[in-house]
């Protein structure tokens, strides 16, 4: 008997222990953070490089990096969930909230004059007013896409008055020196490269038309990862002091990764202000001007209330406190 009531007594803990693993909960899937890298945000480039989010976040987290060719595809990456922060102008974020898209601005990655009108070195075209009647290349739902619509109205032009070709950033400017289009509303670095490389000229340039770069973050994230989405921004501002700190190692990082020339990534970082990250007064205004002509070309439907869209789109409590610190 003694030998029975031993088995018994193995037998009856094993099934505890089996029926403990049974109900006990299975292991949570570690968390995977989906960022964007673009060659319109040196930063992000520079995060990359250093790995410096995945040290932010620890090795429970997953990050993984996903290649933005231009606002229009970080939008449509975080729309599908299939980004969590995307890097994109301030202007073309609020377009983006404004169609629907569920994001937060949280950080001003750059000021940048990245964007003007560019033609041709042979081209007859002088002025925005010379585009009448022209074929342009541009990149629906972008800050050069903005950029050209108000160059259009200080002209006293619309988009109708026009052929807009559109093409993503790249083709654009390879339509350009291919002859299909006659110009381009272009974005660095593959403006830099055309202006550059095949001393194609950028005809209209103002810089106060360019809205801020800004990192939005899907507002899902947001709400359940506050703490992730605090850890990603300390990491992008140690890559912005960085940049700052170390010009040529900065233009190498855009060069490498981009596969542009030095002098292509020095002229682009020539007109890229990273002296500031707060989501204040000035990104809130270079975009609110912008919602302006949206509404009055007709990109945006008159009865939206983009003053509205844009207090839900702006989330400054991250960025201000580093305001101090620039």
């Amino acid at each position: 008997m003694s030998g029975f009531a031993s088995f018994l007594r193995r037998s009856l803990a094993a099934a505890a222990v089996l029926a403990a693993s049974a109900h006990s909960p299975a292991k949570a899937e570690p968390l995977e953070v989906r960022l964007d890298y673009a060659y319109y945000n040196p930063v992000s480039l520079v995060l990359k490089d250093k790995h410096w989010v995945e040290e932010a976040l620890g090795p429970d987290v997953h990050v993984t990096w996903v290649l933005s060719a231009g606002s229009n595809k970080a939008l449509e990456f975080l729309n599908a969930q299939s980004l969590d922060f995307g890097s994109t102008a301030g202007a073309a974020a609020l377009l983006g909230r404004a169609n629907g898209n569920p994001i937060k601005a949280v950080y001003v990655y750059s000021k940048p004059e990245w964007t003007a009108l560019v033609t041709r070195s042979d081209s007859p075209i002088k002025t925005v007013a010379d585009l009448k009647g022209k074929r342009v290349a541009v990149t629906r739902g972008t800050d050069p896409h903005i950029f050209l619509l108000r160059a259009l109205a200080g002209a006293g032009l619309t988009e109708h008055d026009i052929k807009i070709v559109p093409l993503q950033h790249a083709d654009g400017r390879l339509a350009l020196d291919r002859g299909d289009v006659d110009a381009w509303s272009g974005l660095d670095p593959f403006m830099a490269q055309a202006e550059l490389e095949n001393h194609d000229r950028l005809f209209f340039r103002n810089a106060d038309l360019n809205t801020y770069g800004v990192l939005n973050v899907r507002e899902a994230f947001l709400a359940a990862h506050a703490d992730v989405v605090e850890k990603v921004i300390a990491a992008y501002e140690r890559g912005r002091h960085f940049a700052l700190d170390h010009k040529a190692e900065l233009a190498q990082v855009l060069a490498t990764a981009a596969k542009l020339s030095p002098e292509v990534a020095a002229r682009q970082l020539e007109r890229t202000d990273l002296s500031s990250p707060v989501l204040g007064d000035g990104p809130r205004q270079s975009i609110k001007a912008a919602a302006a002509v949206l509404k009055s070309s007709g990109v945006v439907d008159a009865s939206v209330d983009l003053d509205q869209v844009l207090a839900q789109l702006l989330e400054p409590r991250f960025s201000q406190k580093y305001a101090s610190a620039q």
